[in-house]
């Protein structure tokens, strides 16, 4: 599945970092691409909002470091999102 196919997202595993200092946000992303790892879900939601663009950029940082992601981007419907696809161990 690619992100970029991706229509609704109200079926899809999702974390809303809204409330989360950054340092919080980065421990839960982490924690929730390894337990949807685990559940084996490829393509997660995380909220982080618009507004100044400190979780969005925590958010952005955190996907790029972590090993277990293959691809994430902004869901273009709404840039207070991100879509994640998360690589699955056979």
């Amino acid at each position: 599945m690619n992100l970029e196919d991706i229509i609704f997202t109200d079926n899809l595993p999702t974390i809303d970092l809204h409330g989360f200092d950054k340092d919080y946000a980065r421990i839960k992303i982490n924690e929730f691409i390894r337990d949807n790892k685990k559940m084996k879900n490829s393509v997660v939601v995380i909220i982080h909002g618009r507004g100044l663009g400190i979780l969005k950029r925590e958010t952005e940082s955190t996907l790029r470091s972590n090993k277990d992601v293959l691809d994430h981007r902004l869901f273009y419907n709404n840039t207070g999102m991100t879509l994640v696809k998360i690589k699955i161990d056979k």
